[in-house]
């Protein structure tokens, strides 16, 4: 995973810039014997006040690292057993067996049948948990969790799930202190807390009055982007994606524009973010569209919408700003598929 050299910002900034789902294995299969509000022109209702900070999703829920150590082993498949009862019984993931034993889903396991338990200490992923909070806590960059337990786009925890903590080794004050950079891929495969067994996530209200408990997994759209993107805001392009002439890497493009100039939505979406979280971006808004599409809007004064409302093409969701590491007004904004920046400009109609 790519990470931005950012600083982390543990609190909100002050003022007035505010603080899809991945199926369930089948990991209990057992062996023999889960009104929007709207203007009279029918456009979703605004506010062009800045919203009050709610706390971001992923530090909603503390983290407590009482991860429980467990040694390798054998283990011999009793009648009634399943994986996750196994898992239960003995501390080790779910995930983490299956793979260890080449088990492919559904996940049939039969009596007698020995299992090979990976050994590693196991976090068990309470309710409301995010994966950027989990790792925080241990101290351990969550692109390596992600890879430590196989996990898959679009990255969302489950409640009970086992966790392998990857071990970080000797380290230097300043290792360490990496590990609490986050950027946009962090917010985007680690941001969503995690989902309760049979739970589906909060849908999406157009209404900005309703606010949307941070411990609560947001829906994203279940279709595809059926619009092209639109510009969010008319200017001059200062900064375009690709390297920089210092050897940086802008992942999208820098508009200039007037202070508090509306800020659009480029194409129809859920908010998915709203926050001050990666300081170079300072006042932050972040879109899905469905499909794995992502629009990113960085510099605003103002953000004028919450976490888990539903946006149309053209709605107004912040004001531009300086804010960040910008040096004049200006709109910070990406387009991604997946985790992958990709140029905006060959998204955007011609100007």
């Amino acid at each position: 995973m790519r990470r931005g050299m950012l600083v982390l910002a543990i609190g909100l900034v002050s003022g007035c810039i505010p603080g899809g789902v991945q199926q369930s294995a089948d990991y209990d299969r057992p062996a023999p014997q889960a009104p929007d509000q709207r203007d009279p022109s029918g456009r979703p209702e605004q506010d062009v006040r800045a919203l009050p900070a709610p706390p971001p999703a992923w530090v909603a829920r503390r983290v407590t690292p009482d991860a429980k150590l467990v040694a390798a082993s054998t283990y011999v498949v009793e009648p009634g057993d399943s994986l996750r009862s196994i898992s239960a019984k003995l501390g080790a993931g779910s995930e983490a067996i299956a793979r260890a034993n080449n088990i492919a889903a559904p996940f049939v396991i039969h009596p007698g049948q020995r299992l090979t338990i990976p050994g590693g200490r196991y976090h068990l992923v309470r309710a409301g948990e995010t994966g950027i909070g989990i790792a925080r806590a241990y101290a351990v960059d969550w692109s390596r969790i992600i890879a430590a337990n196989a996990l898959a786009e679009p990255y969302i925890l489950r409640t009970n799930q086992r966790l392998l903590i990857p071990s970080t080794g000797p380290e230097s004050i300043e290792e360490r202190a990496a590990r609490f950079h986050i950027d946009i891929d962090d917010i985007l495969t680690g941001g969503e807390p995690a989902l309760a067994s049979n739970a589906q996530p909060a849908r999406p209200t157009a209404s900005v009055k309703r606010v949307l408990p941070a411990t609560t997994p947001v829906a994203e759209p279940s279709t595809r982007l059926r619009t092209a993107f639109a510009w969010p805001v008319k200017g001059s392009i200062i900064a375009r994606f690709g390297p920089g002439k210092s050897g940086e890497r802008n992942d999208g493009i820098k508009i200039a524009v007037a202070l508090d100039t509306p800020v659009l939505a480029a194409a129809d979406g859920v908010v998915a973010y709203v926050g001050s979280d990666v300081p170079a971006l300072g006042g932050l808004i972040i879109l899905k569209h469905g499909a794995s599409v992502t629009s990113v809007y960085g510099y605003a004064s103002q953000l004028l919408v919450q976490r888990g409302q539903s946006v149309k093409k053209g709605q107004m969701i912040a004001l531009s700003g300086n804010s960040g590491f910008a040096d004049r007004p200006s709109l910070h904004f990406e387009i991604r598929q997946g985790r992958t920046p990709v140029d905006p400009l060959a998204r955007l109609p011609a100007s």
